[in-house]
């Protein structure tokens, strides 16, 4: 006798969590439905979706959201539990009597910028198909700076645009706030847009984090907790480009506002450095990787300090992915990378080595794609719609048509210096405003100096993937 599987979708994503530019929800998902990768690129914004058609399941997201997925075994059939968080799918697990079926290790990561497909057929169960729906073209661009930098700045703007137009005009909106190029471009496109539109820009906010010692926070009730006299040099305030920073985030993001008159929206959150927790990044990351552990421990840090300050305070943007688009990274650093293989693969800072590569994770997806979690995953745990515009599909577009290997001719030092030539280039272009360039330098390592830093993040990334385990064996 025939046994016929009944297959069961369940769906624990929260659609507030998608930040759609140019249609509804309903729209997006018809083309997620339709599988068809021209379509599906139509969609703008940070989504994670998903549709059934069949025993066809259709799942698809940008970087700015992150998907994950779970196949239950029941005695009717499979049973596919898709969510944005391991604990969350752990949890449902547990409360239907499939507990036992889970491990950390079986849930799946949606790689973004391809459609997932899979079959819900019953056992076996047969392995996913992956389509790419975002393919940009690379080296479309002119060597002109000034014409990449207006491209990709403007873009950038032109995103955020359509972003305020889904906001009530009345709501405030912070800005994670180092002084560094992205955070410092992106406030800068935030502020000319908001006075473009008519719009108060009192509602914008440049949020910096500043790790004090002992248990008080001291100074948090203060909206500019820096001596000017101190922190800063006051005979070296040119603000041209390759200019060093002074002593962590707080004094860089202060320069970086006074130097363009725009110091009164500079805020100042203080976390006593008590409140850095290494375990507990790791419950809410669900990650283990140094890089990210280390800077979604700051950011952890400054949601709740803003939260702590704003009760009722919603929107939080970021410059997540700027590094990547423009391959700002010592390459130096990462024996597995040269320059060759920066430059001639497409996206791969954004998305790894690409999801037919021998070293991509099932677990997890790859670059940017895996390590987003980092921004996005404190924000929401904190209570906040979170928004990275470097990392919608539209921006990473133009960056990806840069001519890199003509403009750099294969030498570090070139390409370390064109993200900040081409930023600042766009800003003054859309803006009018020049903005400060200050040496690279990571999020993590401008709020704590060299010997907390040290002491804080003593552990191995073996050490990290136990605290990972631990963090699942209840």
């Amino acid at each position: 006798m025939h046994h016929a599987y009944v297959e069961r979708v369940v769906d624990l994503l929260n659609p507030a969590g998608n930040v759609l530019l140019n249609m509804t929800v309903a729209d997006a998902t018809a083309r997620v439905e339709s599988a068809d990768p021209a379509r599906i690129r139509e969609i703008d914004g940070q989504f994670a979706l998903w549709a059934k058609r069949g025993n066809l399941v259709r799942m698809a997201r940008s970087i700015g959201r992150p998907m994950r997925y779970f196949l239950a075994k029941r005695a009717e059939g499979p049973c596919l539990i898709i969510a944005e968080r391991i604990d969350e799918i752990a949890a449902w697990l547990r409360a239907e009597g499939y507990g036992d079926q889970f491990h950390p290790s079986y849930t799946r990561m949606v790689p973004a910028h391809h459609l997932t497909e899979i079959a819900l057929l019953g056992c076996p169960d047969p392995s996913p198909t992956l389509t790419r729906f975002f393919a940009p073209q690379r080296n479309r661009l002119s060597t002109n700076l000034d014409e990449i930098g207006a491209a990709y700045i403007g873009t950038l703007a032109a995103e955020c645009d359509k972003w305020l137009d889904h906001i009530d005009r009345r709501e405030p909106i912070g800005v994670l706030f180092s002084g560094g190029i992205d955070s410092g471009a992106l406030f800068l496109v935030l502020h000319h847009l908001l006075l473009r539109r008519g719009e108060s820009p009192a509602r914008l906010k440049a949020f910096t984090l500043s790790v004090t010692d002992g248990d008080q926070s001291g100074g948090r009730g203060s909206r500019r907790a820096v001596d000017e006299s101190t922190a800063l040099n006051s005979s070296d305030r040119s603000g041209s480009a390759g200019a060093s920073p002074s002593q962590g985030d707080v004094a860089q993001a202060s320069r970086f506002l006074d130097e363009l008159d725009l110091g009164l929206f500079l805020e100042v959150i203080d976390v006593p450095s008590n409140q850095l927790n290494v375990a507990e990044t790791i419950r809410v990351i669900e990650d283990y990787k140094p890089l990210d552990v280390q800077s979604a421990t700051m950011a952890l840090a400054l949601c709740r300090g803003i939260r702590e300050r704003y009760a009722d305070w919603k929107y939080l943007t970021d410059g997540d992915g700027g590094d990547e688009n423009l391959k700002d990274y010592p390459i130096e650093d990462n024996p597995e990378l040269t320059i060759r293989s920066v430059l001639n693969n497409t996206m791969l800072y954004q998305e790894g080595w690409g999801v037919e590569a021998i070293k991509h994770s099932l677990t997890y997806s790859g670059g940017q794609s895996r390590g987003h979690i980092r921004t996005a995953a404190p924000a929401r745990a904190c209570g906040f719609v979170g928004f990275s515009p470097y990392a919608l599909p539209n921006v990473i577009d133009v960056a990806e048509g840069i001519p890199f290997i003509e403009l750099t001719d294969w030498d570090h030092s070139r390409l370390y210096a064109l993200k900040g030539e081409i930023v600042r280039r766009g800003v003054e272009a859309i803006t009018g405003l020049t903005m400060p360039i200050f040496e690279k330098r990571r999020f993590q390592r401008g709020v704590v100096d060299e010997a907390h830093f040290e002491q804080l993040f003593a552990h191995s990334e073996a050490d990290y993937r136990r605290l990972l385990t631990a963090a699942f064996a209840t």
